[in-house]
């Protein structure tokens, strides 16, 4: 297996850092569970989101309370899918999509999650900023700027460990819905006309407009990285009742927290229909006008300064789950560990860039157009994470009882048809502004690329995972007729390769390859190094983990001299199954043994893959031991 699932976990320094298994009773028992998923939450009420409930508000009124309802509980059966699967196999969606699909794919995904992060983190600067300057006049370039001090706030707050930072995210939420509640109270809604609005009905041309965009925005495809690792940070019994607890509890866990969103959601489109639409505003479509038309409507200085504060609290918050997504995908994906206040520069630094060489070019104004770019950059990336989260949940070979119903699996299907076509309809009106404009050749062309290849890399990612099943289910062909059995002598295996992979069962291994040989025979110990190190500097590499590796090759030789067999050993680089081709043939190796983890169905197809190419590629016999 993959040097990553053997050692690494999902946020792997607050893995499994909260015991669940401690006898509690009543609500104790749950609290323990609540937390992942307001960490979630977070991402659903961001300043991204604002602008699609406030125009929605203001041109409507509450006749679309009921979309953000409906919305609300498609994200809310999404991310029951990726807490589910966390809980079940333990992988994250970046670790359970590097294990499926070919390296190319999981490089083009990893690439296209981080431009989402960013794009992410780029409506939460913006939303900070605004906020700020909302608050107290200081300039939206001076406030992007300020906001990469956040970086600290994050290093300081995972100090203190997971259950503080939840506790932190919490009470940021608390802060927005106390704002809006206290909002709405000084708005006077009318309330039968709230209630109306929770009434599905049909929409005319430019309310389904809206209604598209506060639908198509609704999930957000690094929430469900996010997810299926936070879930882990419990430490559970892994027999099927504690399975059973755990996702029952974090279905509830999910259900609050989704719905304290839909609570803020709702509050901002009650906020904006209560005083926009009643007025006459219904052309408020821009966050700093809402705020500016708040204290004259509602004469109260205290209406805007709440707007202001939640503006804030909001952006604070998305901006910190969204490290650790961006961990997530880094770690999963391609292996690659860095500080996490590293981790966060970098990010923050994309989103900054060019909100401020945006704001220096062309001025506030463009600010709308920034957010709407964001939108636009999740919309893409959405399919990408629902596709495999859904095929991953649905499959019984590794979930096991735990894999989703039949009804439930129909449900997510038709889910993610909608809110794809409902994305891919927002790119598509997007960009054709791009093409009825004149000019601008290049950047036709490379969207038109950009298109093509990011289609055919959803066909792969959408079907991939059925072509591997149908494969593994295919008929045996039958046999010829029986041979007469007349050359049975072998020389003897007076040279044999092992191929370690330094799990607890290098043991088993060793064992069977010496009841292969006898005393005389040469055992070749091959293990191959595949560190970012070993990638880039191969042989000459010089990290921990190749120390580390080389001094537990030679205490394995070392140990079976002491058993009188002789023992050798070589460390191989980079490329795993070359690397043990080209160590076999150097070392004239008459036998190679390998092990084999058992795997079924599709992870038995591509954890395999090793095997079979090392095979085809020696020209000796291959033992393969199932450990």
């Amino acid at each position: 297996m993959d040097k990553l699932y053997r050692n690494e976990h999902s946020l792997s320094e607050v893995h499994e850092s909260v015991d669940t298994m401690q006898p509690r009773k009543g609500w104790r028992r749950i609290l323990a569970y609540i937390g992942p998923a307001y960490l979630v939450s977070v991402g659903y009420m961001d300043p991204g989101n604002w602008a699609t409930d406030l125009q929605g508000g203001a041109q409507f009124g509450y006749s679309l309370i009921w979309i953000l309802l409906m919305s609300n509980l498609m994200a809310l059966l999404l991310q029951s899918l990726s807490a589910r699967l966390g809980i079940v196999r333990r992988r994250d969606l970046a670790q359970a999509n590097r294990e499926i699909y070919p390296k190319f794919v999981n490089f083009c995904l990893y690439i296209l999650a981080e431009i989402a992060i960013a794009a992410c983190d780029l409506a939460e600067v913006l939303g900070m900023a605004l906020g700020i300057n909302l608050l107290t006049g200081l300039p939206l370039i001076w406030g992007v700027s300020l906001t990469v001090l956040d970086t600290l706030l994050l290093l300081w707050l995972q100090n203190f460990g997971i259950r503080k930072l939840e506790a932190f995210i919490i009470a940021l939420v608390v802060v927005i819905g106390i704002s809006f509640l206290i909002e709405i109270i000084l708005a006077h809604p009318v309330l039968n006309q709230v209630m109306y609005g929770f009434v599905p009905h049909h929409l005319n041309k430019e309310a389904l407009y809206i209604a598209v965009g506060i639908i198509g925005a609704t999930v957000m495809p690094h929430n469900l990285y996010l997810h299926s690792a936070l879930v882990q940070t419990r430490k559970i019994n892994t027999d099927d009742e504690g399975i059973k607890r755990a996702i029952r509890y974090n279905n509830i866990d999910s259900a609050i927290a989704l719905n304290a969103a839909f609570f803020v959601n709702a509050a901002i489109l009650v906020l904006s229909a209560s005083v926009f639409y009643t007025t006459g505003n219904t052309s408020v479509a821009k966050i700093e006008d809402a705020h500016r038309l708040l204290q004259p409507l509602l004469g109260s200085q205290l209406a805007p300064l709440l707007f202001a504060i939640a503006l804030i609290a909001a952006g604070q918050s998305s901006t910190i789950t969204g490290t650790y997504a961006g961990q997530i995908v880094m770690e999963g994906y391609i292996s690659l560990r860095i500080n996490p206040w590293l981790r966060r520069l970098i990010t923050r630094l994309f989103a900054i860039i060019p909100a401020v060489i945006t704001i220096l070019i062309y001025g506030d104004d463009r600010i709308d157009a920034l957010l709407v770019l964001s939108q636009v950059i999740l919309s893409v990336q959405l399919g990408f994470a629902m596709i495999p989260l859904i095929h991953f949940v649905s499959d019984k070979e590794t979930m096991g009882k735990f894999a989703i119903s039949f009804p439930i699996k129909i449900l997510s299907w038709l889910v993610a048809i909608i809110l794809i076509y409902l994305n891919v309809k927002m790119v598509i009106e997007e960009t054709a502004v791009l093409y009825q404009e004149q000019g601008n050749f290049i950047w036709k062309i490379l969207v038109g690329l950009g298109a093509v290849f990011l289609s055919f890399l959803f066909l792969i990612t959408t079907f991939l995972p059925l072509a591997i099943q149908r494969k593994m289910r295919k008929s045996i062909k039958l046999h010829g007729e029986t041979p007469q059995l007349r050359a049975l002598q072998l020389e003897e295996n007076n040279r044999i390769a092992i191929a370690l992979d330094f799990t607890a069962k290098d043991e088993k291994l060793i064992a069977y390859a010496l009841a292969q040989g006898n005393k005389d025979a040469v055992f070749i110990l091959i293990h191959v190094v595949e560190s970012v190190s070993a990638l880039f500097l191969g042989k000459e590499s010089d990290d921990d983990e190749t120390r580390k590796d080389k001094a537990r090759l030679e205490n394995y030789a070392m140990q079976l001299k002491q058993l009188g067999y002789e023992a050798i050993y070589e460390l191989g680089y980079r490329n795993r199954k070359k690397e043990i081709v080209r160590i076999v043939d150097k070392n004239k190796a008459n036998l190679l043994v390998m092990g084999a983890h058992q795997h079924r169905g599709i992870k038995d197809y591509l954890f395999g893959e090793t095997i079979e190419t090392v095979r085809h590629h020696v020209h000796i016999p291959v033992l393969v031991v199932n450990i």
